[in-house]
């Protein structure tokens, strides 16, 4: 879903939100395809682990798209109330549900991301902001749904003397609408991580997990990560 933009102009730049995963990676690889200059931004907030941010580093160095990746690890004390954050704090495992759900809620997360994203698109002169909340995540997250992210939109045109777009093609689609648009692409989505676990394998156990794998079902294709344990229970 492409929100109205807050400016008359087309932007021929975005900064695009770029944790590493599979709907960061193809927001990143749709911008691309559009013709824009693509600045990529990633941040280290103290998360569980870091290989998302290795492999999105990864990523842009082969396609030479500048990438910058933001420590701010000092608000860490801030958001910790989280498994995505705490690591004394147990993972989940299983589908998302009310019960398990709260525990990978990361507090107001994504409201300080793009206030920085929108900073740093004003600093470079880009028109846009891309990020990639996506239908699936309106339950889930609060800060995924449609009445946030218009919210945003409508604080990035006023936030500062140049209007930011925030650009969330995704809004209305879900994780396997994402992918069978990446697949359309072509895109290896080897080079994305997904599992809130940091370890060699992606468990196959945690909500993150399953939601993608569900998704390569729904695609009728396999997804090229390997897991510890894939269940059998998971289909589109």
């Amino acid at each position: 879903m492409s929100l109205p933009p807050t400016s008359g102009a087309d932007a021929s730049s975005t900064v695009v939100i770029y944790s590493g995963g599979m709907d960061s990676y193809t927001v990143l690889h749709r911008a691309i395809k559009e013709g824009l200059e693509v600045h990529a931004l990633s941040f280290d907030y103290g998360q569980r682990h870091a290989k998302e941010l290795d492999i999105a580093k990864a990523v842009c160095k082969q396609h030479k798209i500048p990438h910058q990746v933001v420590d701010i690890r000092a608000i860490h004390g801030l958001i910790d109330n989280s498994a995505l954050t705490n690591p004394d704090i147990s993972m989940p495992e299983g589908d998302y549900a009310a019960d398990n759900l709260p525990t990978t809620v990361v507090p107001n997360r994504n409201m300080i991301l793009l206030s920085l994203a929108i900073a740093k698109a004003v600093n470079i002169g880009a028109g846009r902001v891309d990020y990639g909340a996506h239908g699936g995540d309106h339950i889930l997250y609060p800060d995924c749904r449609p009445e946030f992210v218009h919210a945003m939109n409508q604080v990035a045109g006023i936030a500062n003397f140049e209007p930011i777009t925030l650009h969330a093609p995704y809004l209305a689609s879900s994780k396997a609408d994402i992918l069978r648009d990446g697949l359309a692409m072509g895109l290896n989505y080897r080079d994305t991580w997904t599992c809130y676990e940091g370890r060699p394998l992606a468990c196959g156990k945690c909500g993150s997990c399953r939601e993608r794998l569900a998704a390569f079902a729904a695609n009728n294709t396999s997804d090229p990560l390997a897991y510890e344990s894939t269940p059998a229970q998971v289909t589109g």
